[in-house]
């Protein structure tokens, strides 16, 4: 009977290795939407984080761009998204889009500046990430019309106004 025991244990351990050893990977993206009140194309004090807001992660083969994975996912109250991701995708360019905007009053996304339109994300665990949770650069959505108080947001930064959007 204890040698039963042993074996089945040994069994066990064994099936637990070769699972670990066959990438079992599991990751979590996570970033933020916000809305781009002073169409600065960065986040300022009057930026505000974005519910609702609808975001896709994409990962694209290297030699010819076909889409290999695909997720979806929507901001909290917060402005934040957590999406799941299964499998390591070391041989991929993995990017976060913003789908569509939890705002209408906020839903731009500047072509022509350079405002972020994805965000790059590393889903492999053969970079130096201890952790399966991988941090996304923020995305915004620009306000059609500037907030009043945005020339004064911009000139404690030390920014003129007319440069902008």
């Amino acid at each position: 009977m204890a040698k039963c025991i042993i074996l089945l244990v040994s069994a066990l351990c064994l099936f637990s290795l070769l699972s670990i050893a066959h990438g079992d990977e599991r990751f979590f993206v996570e970033g933020k939407i916000y809305c781009d009140t002073c169409r600065a194309q960065f986040i300022t004090r009057a930026s505000q984080y974005m519910k609702g807001a609808k975001v896709r992660l994409e990962c694209r083969d290297r030699e010819g761009g076909s889409l290999t994975f695909s997720v979806e996912g929507e901001t909290d109250e917060s402005g934040t998204y957590r999406l799941q991701v299964e499998g390591d995708h070391e041989e991929e360019i993995c990017e976060i889009v913003p789908l569509k905007s939890g705002n209408p009053d906020c839903n731009e996304v500047n072509q022509d500046y350079f405002l972020r339109k994805s965000a790059r994300i590393s889903l492999t665990k053969n970079n130096g990430i201890a952790s399966p949770v991988r941090a996304a650069n923020p995305l915004g959505f620009m306000k059609k019309e500037p907030l009043p108080e945005c020339p004064e947001v911009l000139k404690e930064l030390g920014i003129t106004p007319s440069g902008l959007v």
